[in-house]
């Protein structure tokens, strides 16, 4: 049997969901009223329902994010929330608290969400044995790390292939809530990595100042889907809960084209995961939407900066160097690319990101509405493409069609159409209508098909016509349209009527948990996790960090980023170019908030404290 391979796309809302079917995306996921991990992206059920149908139609599916933790007075709420999802027909719940596993629900599948940060193959096989069907990875994997999770149980697997990266191992950042009481956990992320600070040395000297010090690249690794596909990857799932429609749109088509690819090379083992085939108006470019660059992050081990310190906004797409600055313009490198409209960025002589609009673009030269001092070869981004945009937001620039064969043909009382989908699904129309002989008795079969084409706005494409007749019968063409209307009418209905939706009941297991212990990055908030780690074993539960944290002395972040390897001061990677080491330990400074960074040298890890914490400094 061959493997479906799925690409996952995010759905702001029911628009944005419908676009990303539209795209190619054979799943998409999308948060419910309550309890998702992106509080400003909530839809009501009726949205979701709507969304459901909609993906259903193509055999793509629609999993709820129900990601953050919960508190005690929440879980009623969350649990009968879950049987309307249900009842909808959701497919899956992308669940990050244990209490859901331990609460009495319907035969609904579970997905660990990456919050739980899935990175440990002996706490994945737990969850697979505990009845969750798939695992979204952590990032932070490399492939040889994937495989051999992969190799440890056949969980299905799910991981991140473009969009924005979270600094923080997923679920453990609490910088937010240390700061302002918004607990990321909870889905009100106030973005502290995003924003600027000062590094301090031990010493009290400022090394760098006003610098986005934790603000990272986005993430891209399509280029490796053949690998991770082989490393046991199932499902790519494009990041951007909260991305415009464009960036949706862009990344999917940009994956469906590259995945597509792939798949015809290896059609003997691999098929994509839905039905109906793609036509886009636009040629789609990761780095025509939003994105801070790119990095392949850690897939291939740590080998390059991740950084994104300029700035935490859009760098967009590159387009070439300053040439000059002449009059009120600007010639630079491949400006016959540019457009009235566009948005372009640079880094200033203060090494800060700066930008302006394009007014007019003329025979390779620039005329911007502000006129601002550019230095002759700095590297020009666009990051605003008003052609592109417009283009890609038009509703026919994605447009996904199932295939059909029609049959045309005679009856008793009169004609009937028959369609046939990609599927098998059948669908039937009958027509009592008498049986006449056209004038002069020529066919007409040509002007049937040509009628029989225009599928028009619905789902349906009418790859293959076939017209049946004993005689040169005739049809107005009214019928014939009238036909085509109903036939395509029920084959939708029978479309959703055989869909299957994969169902699996929870049953409360006891097999032991990996660890004995649990410390506060295990988010455990409420009574019925604590249960359900205790009859997993676990003796020791300490509360969630929003239940207990201890003000100026916290551990608010544990990341594989290091900003000791971006300064190329890593004891491991720069041992030949060194230099001199750096007085710890290294301070974060940002106003009145300042942090304190730990690098922990064996597990390859930084941590952050907040500045009242005590640690001992690693020695080199």
């Amino acid at each position: 049997m061959k493997k479906k391979i799925e690409i996952l796309a995010p759905a702001k809302d029911l628009i944005h969901g419908m676009a990303a079917i539209n795209s190619g995306a054979d799943a998409v996921y999308i948060g419910a009223p309550q309890f998702g991990a992106r509080s400003n992206a909530n839809n009501s059920m009726e949205d979701v329902s709507e969304l459901v149908k909609y993906a259903h139609l193509f055999n793509a599916q629609v999993f709820v994010v129900i990601n953050t933790i919960l508190f005690d007075n929440e879980l009623e709420t969350c649990r009968k929330m879950i049987f309307e999802l249900y009842e909808i027909g959701v497919d899956a719940l992308i669940v990050q608290d244990m209490a859901i596993l331990e609460m009495d629900l319907p035969p609904i599948v579970l997905h660990a969400s990456t919050q739980a940060n899935n990175r440990d193959a002996d706490k994945i096989k737990f969850l697979k044995d505990a009845g969750i069907k798939r695992v979204v990875l952590a990032r932070e994997l490399n492939l040889h790390q994937i495989k051999d999770i992969s190799e440890a149980t056949d969980v299905e697997l799910e991981f991140f292939v473009t969009g924005a990266l979270c600094v923080s191992f997923s679920g453990n950042c609490y910088m937010s809530v240390a700061n302002g009481e918004r607990s990321a956990n909870r889905g009100s992320c106030a973005q502290n990595c995003r924003l600027p600070y000062n590094l301090i040395d031990g010493n009290g000297n400022t090394l760098i100042k006003n610098s986005h010090l934790l603000s990272i690249k986005d993430f891209d690794v399509t280029d490796q889907i053949p690998n991770l596909i082989k490393a046991g990857i199932s499902s790519f799932k494009i990041e951007g809960r909260l991305k415009d429609i464009v960036y949706v749109k862009n990344n999917v088509s940009f994956l469906r084209q590259k995945l597509d690819a792939f798949l015809n090379q290896n059609s003997d083992k691999y098929t994509k995961a839905s039905s109906g085939k793609c036509t886009y108006t636009f040629d789609s470019s990761l780095d025509r939407s939003f994105n801070r660059g790119y990095t392949d992050y850690f897939v291939n081990e740590r080998h390059q900066s991740i950084g994104s310190w300029e700035s935490p906004k859009s760098k967009g797409q590159y387009i070439g160097k300053l040439i000059q600055t002449l009059g009120n313009s600007y010639k630079i490198e491949n400006g016959e690319l540019l457009n009235n409209g566009d948005g372009l960025c640079f880094i200033n002589e203060n090494n800060e990101a700066d930008g302006i609009y394009v007014n007019r673009a003329e025979n390779g030269f620039v005329y911007p509405n502000v006129l601002k001092e550019i230095k002759n070869g700095t590297f020009i981004y666009r990051n605003n493409d008003a052609a592109f945009i417009k283009i890609v937001e038009r509703e026919d620039s994605a447009v996904r069609k199932i295939s059909t064969t029609l049959l045309l043909s005679e009856n008793e009382n009169g004609f009937e159409l028959t369609a046939t989908d990609e599927d098998e699904n059948v669908s039937n129309v009958s027509l009592i209508h008498p049986k006449e002989i056209t004038k002069n008795n020529q066919s007409i079969e040509e002007n049937f098909k040509i009628n029989l084409a225009k599928t028009g706005f619905t789902p349906y494409n009418a790859d293959n016509i076939t017209i049946e007749f004993s005689q040169n019968w005739f049809l107005p063409i009214s019928k014939i349209n009238e036909m085509r209307r109903t036939v395509y009418e029920q084959l939708s209905e029978i479309r959703l009527a055989n869909y299957h939706r994969e169902e699996q009941q929870i049953v409360k297991t006891s097999h032991p948990y990996p660890e004995s212990e649990l410390d506060f990055t295990f988010n455990v908030a409420n009574k019925v996790a604590r249960k359900f780690y205790e009859r997993h074993g676990v003796t020791e539960i300490e509360q969630a960090f929003e239940l207990q944290w201890d003000p100026g002395k916290s551990r608010v972040m544990t990341t594989k980023y290091c900003i000791k390897y971006e300064l190329e001061k890593c004891p491991k990677y720069h041992k030949d170019t060194l230099g001199e080491k750096v007085k710890e330990p290294l301070i974060l400074k940002q106003g009145e908030l300042e942090y304190k960074l730990k690098f922990n040298c064996k597990p390859c890890e930084m941590e952050i404290w907040e500045k009242d914490a005590e640690f001992e400094i690693e020695d080199d």
